[in-house]
């Protein structure tokens, strides 16, 4: 949902009390170097802000000296993706030539933190296609990405109207969007003369999402109704006649610029799903399972591991499905039947939409007050549901979050796909609110960003395995708050879930690693997790322009289980669920690696 430089965001400063036994000097040395490597992580986070408008207006920081940004999107040339990868190459170079030595504990690990993470920016680098930056996607236009994916829902549900100054910087955002349109069309044009063109699906996807806004009449548009609406609301005047002048204006042209591109490379594009086939496609792969997943592992170990939990959790489910009278066939067969009992699915209409988004609601007040038995510490920003807008669902995942402000004006949002009910049978759906709200990625981003005592690159950053593992092993913990305690298809819903991310480890390595092609790897997720054909369709897809980002969950998870089986272990009667959560939360999001050993240290003092 961000501009290129929100998922980059440099971490650094978590105090750690106690260094006695250092002498006065050391400490004092200690002191200044760690003084020294905050200014640097902190000019860069402030560059990086700038960079990132749109990420700026997210977090509310788009005020005072930094209010000009509210009225700005990211430059989305070519030129500007090649400045950001050299700066990758520098800062790089930059923070190896400040080094470790001399750092205190916390500073170290500040270090490692942030050497992590512009390793990964480096790395990527090499890659003259795609993004530049964030989150490893080759594509610039996608059924998943781009300006025209991003950009309408971020200026309807994130871009303030308040004041006439806000109208006029949304105007200008507008006018904006498009200039990046006809950018990223440079880009689509660019990427394609080396090599690099989506697959025929994903084109396909990408088209009809553009035409349907394209044909769209400027005055229904999401981008001129919301400003209308809200203007009026505020007592602003009428922004309408504006507003559609840019949308039916460059904006319209900017989007047959994107069309005319696609429709362009079409006929070249091939069916195969995986990276492997583009330019130094294999290093790709591994460039994007770092990134992602902040592990060094090979596709191979991926495919391995992926297989063995798929085994494992289908064992479980067996047993609960025949608990339930369900014996008959495999149990992707019975989980498939299951999906398609009248009685756990809602209609596929406005009502029966309605109906689902107040059964979410629901559940998320009822695992509200459950929370104290595990957490010490609680988010105080509010979480509202909302449904994928329709002009972008039929490419988009089946969920998604999206932050709270940092002063909490503006809550977080969970995002469900509602282009099917069908792919929403009812017992799916505690799950899923978990992962997505509470204590998942709402719970976990929210008390990040709420740590007053974190400095703000810490409170903002994010690394996909640790968000991600976080919000599948908070499925466990409302497992453990007894939301499934008096239903037993939930439960199942639970573990299909996790059954779902196992699956995810060996489909992505699948296409990537193994070059598996699209229909191979929906049979297996059908076959195997039971997800309705539709939605395993939109995942499978989706892991095809963001190869690498599927295994984050799962990978993340198993870790985060790791560390809380090895300090029950070690802690025995000791052992406090509200204190190993505040070990794993309180810190900020950070790598693995980094993980493993904060947790182990905080667990062990």
């Amino acid at each position: 949902m961000f501009d290129r430089r929100s998922f980059m965001l440099t971490s650094a400063a978590f105090g750690f009390a106690g260094l006695s036994g250092c002498a006065t000097t050391e400490r004092e040395n200690a002191g200044a170097r760690d003084q020294q490597l905050d200014a640097l992580l902190s000019r860069w986070f402030q560059e990086d802000l700038r960079d990132s408008p749109t990420f700026a207006t997210n977090l509310g920081l788009d005020v005072g000296e930094l209010a000009t940004l509210r009225a700005q999107l990211a430059d989305a040339s070519l030129a500007s993706a090649n400045e950001e990868r050299a700066e990758a190459v520098a800062r790089h170079r930059q923070l190896q030539a400040f080094g470790r030595g001399g750092l205190s504990p916390a500073g170290e690990l500040n270090y490692d933190i942030a050497e992590f993470r512009q390793s990964v920016e480096a790395a990527g680098a090499r890659f003259r296609f795609g993004t530049a930056g964030g989150r490893p996607n080759p594509y610039i236009v996608s059924q998943l990405g781009g300006s025209y994916y991003s950009v309408p829902d971020f200026l309807d549900t994130q871009h303030p109207v308040r004041t006439p100054a806000d109208a006029e910087a949304y105007l200008s955002r507008l006018e904006q969007f498009a200039r990046n349109l006809e950018q990223e069309a440079e880009r689509i044009r660019h990427d394609a003369s080396v090599g690099v063109i989506p697959p025929d699906f994903v084109i396909d996807k990408a088209l009809g999402n553009l035409q349907r806004m394209r044909e769209t009449p400027a005055a229904e548009t999401t981008m001129v109704r919301s400003l209308v609406r809200r203007a009026r609301e505020a007592g602003l005047g009428d922004y309408g006649p504006r507003a559609i002048q840019i949308v039916s204006g460059p904006i319209a042209r900017g989007l047959d610029r994107q069309i005319a591109e696609l429709r362009a490379i079409r006929p070249r594009a091939v069916h195969e799903a995986g990276v492997w086939r583009l330019p130094a496609g294999e290093s790709y792969y591994q460039w994007g399972i770092r990134s992602n997943t902040t592990t060094n592992m090979t596709g191979d170990e991926v495919h391995r591991i992926g297989i063995e939990q798929v085994a494992e959790l289908q064992g479980r489910i067996d047993t609960l499905l025949r608990a339930q009278g369900y014996t008959r066939g495999t149990v992707g067969d019975r989980l498939n039947a299951l999906n398609k009992e009248a009685r756990f699915l809602f209609p596929n209409t406005d009502g029966g939409r309605a109906e689902l988004l107040a059964y979410l609601n629901e559940l998320v007040r009822d695992i509200q007050p459950r929370l104290p038995g595990m957490f010490n510490t609680l988010p105080r920003a509010a979480v509202d549901i909302r449904r994928v807008p329709v002009a972008i669902e039929a490419g988009a995942p089946g969920g998604y979050y999206q932050g709270a402000s940092l002063d909490g004006a503006r809550p977080g949002a969970y995002y469900i796909n509602l282009k099917d009910t069908a792919d929403w049978p009812k017992h799916a759906l505690p799950t899923l609110t978990y992962h997505e709200a509470v204590p998942g990625h709402h719970f976990q981003i929210t008390v990040a960003r709420e740590a007053g005592e974190l400095p703000l690159y810490r409170r903002t950053q994010g690394f996909s395995a640790y968000n991600e593992g976080w919000a599948l092993y908070a499925e466990r913990v409302a497992d453990e708050l007894g939301v499934y305690a008096s239903d037993p298809f939930g439960r199942i819903g639970y573990l299909q879930s996790y059954l779902f991310r196992a699956v995810r480890l060996v489909v992505d390595s699948g296409m990537h690693q193994k070059r598996w092609s699209r229909e191979q790897a929906i049979r297996y997720m059908v076959e195997n997790s039971a997800r309705p054909e539709g939605s395993a369709i939109r995942e499978i897809e989706r892991y095809a322009v963001w190869p690498g980002q599927a295994l984050s969950y799962k990978l993340g998870q198993t870790v985060i289980e790791r560390l809380r089986a090895e300090a029950e272990q070690a802690m025995g009667q000791r052992f406090d669920a509200k204190r190993f959560h505040d070990a794993v939360l309180l810190g900020g999001s950070m790598p693995l690696t980094v993980l493993e050993r904060r947790v182990r240290s905080e667990m062990r003092g």
